[in-house]
């Protein structure tokens, strides 16, 4: 029977793939048959949406933005639909996350290509064309292109061991260094895809990295804030997944992606600049308890044993270190909620894993990145 089963899953795939270079067949990196639409959520943030929606326009590349208001409360929907009147506004009831907006944006656009933009991100001229004609030229396995998110201003870092001042902005890097806004700093990259590391942590590849930092083509994942996504690859193996509600949808997506045989890929001339959580924050109890969350579930769902025994020790030890200290209980008790809500929920991810192991074309031991 696995000889048979294993088969029918490379016959499917070997389908796919003809299927894919079929639709790919003589187009070429400066081609603009691929109809390409733009899909932009917002949340009472219509000054910002509006923003990045206008360059998009100005560009002249995509074929159709949709632009999906998640449920304000304020007059953000009356205030898009007067700014952007070429654009399709689509006005959500409720507030079910950025996947359950950005999915409601994939199902209104009538594409080829979806890209998905941030909408605190504004994009250098030729940023869509610069997606879709990667992909155009790309192979067929490739699923997504992610651009170069370029963080918006200047950044100085402060010296190591420094107190920041009461009020003042600072983000941290992956070495712990902390960075402020300076008017005389540096320019630094926000991403240039996603990578997860051995402890099931999805991150931001050269975050805050050197602006022009040399970044791989090939990339683990895609940054859900200037991607596109190629639709017979969402077909294959549906969108992203409305149970996160926010944070590492994206990085739950490319690991299905990555155990169908797809494939993502950087492309470095397709660049916006990010203006880092104006629309969310970091230092949100939202943010604390779903990134601590989804990075267990996503863990869970696709990743090898050894890599979810060590996000799970990972999470339980920072929130009882964070108790202990004394210093960081708010923190520590969001973190300590989020593994108690996995734990109770356990049974039904444990399924989730099984489903998706009996979907898979790849075994997980082939795309594990922290290998």
């Amino acid at each position: 029977m696995r000889l048979v089963r294993g088969a029918r899953l490379r016959q499917r795939r070997r389908h796919r793939l003809r299927a894919a270079l079929d639709r790919g067949a003589g187009l070429s990196p400066t081609d603009d048959t691929l109809r390409t639409a733009v899909v932009v959520v917002n949340w009472e943030r219509a000054d910002l949406t509006t923003a990045a929606v206008r360059a998009v326009l100005a560009d002249g590349a995509a074929d159709q933005v949709v632009v999906v208001d998640n449920g304000s409360s304020d007059d953000s929907v009356a205030v898009l639909r007067r700014a952007l009147p070429d654009v399709t506004v689509v006005a959500r009831e409720h507030n079910d996350g950025f996947a359950a907006g950005a999915n409601t944006g994939i199902r209104h656009a009538d594409a080829d290509v979806v890209v998905l933009l941030n909408n605190d991100a504004v994009p250098a001229p030729g940023f869509v064309a610069a997606l879709r004609d990667h992909l155009a030229q790309a192979g067929p396995e490739v699923a997504a292109v992610t651009g170069r998110i370029v963080l918006a201003g200047r950044w100085t870092g402060l010296p190591v061991g420094a107190t920041p001042a009461p009020g003042q902005r600072v983000l941290r890097d992956h070495d712990g260094r902390l960075w402020t806004p300076s008017a005389d700093g540096e320019v630094r990259l926000n991403s240039t895809g996603v990578r997860v590391d051995r402890d099931g942590n999805g991150m931001d590849r050269d975050w805050f990295a050197p602006v022009d930092r040399v970044a791989d083509v090939d990339v683990f994942g895609f940054s859900g804030g200037a991607s596109a996504l190629r639709r017979s690859a969402l077909d294959d193996v549906g969108l992203l997944d409305e149970s996160l509600f926010m944070y590492y949808e994206d990085t739950e997506l490319a690991w299905r992606l990555r155990r169908r045989g797809w494939r993502v890929e950087h492309a470095a001339d397709a660049v916006v600049e990010h203006d880092h959580s104006a629309s969310s924050g970091v230092q949100s109890d939202l943010f604390r308890f779903r990134n601590a969350r989804n990075r267990m579930v996503v863990a869970l769902w696709h990743a090898p044993w050894p890599t979810v025994l060590r996000a799970s020790a990972r999470t339980l030890f920072r929130g009882l270190r964070g108790m202990l200290s004394g210093t960081t209980r708010r923190e520590a008790r969001l973190v300590l909620a989020a593994f108690a809500d996995v734990v109770g929920a356990l049974p039904s991810h444990l399924v989730r894993r099984l489903r998706e192991s009996r979907r898979a074309s790849v075994p997980r031991r082939s795309v594990d990145p922290g290998a």
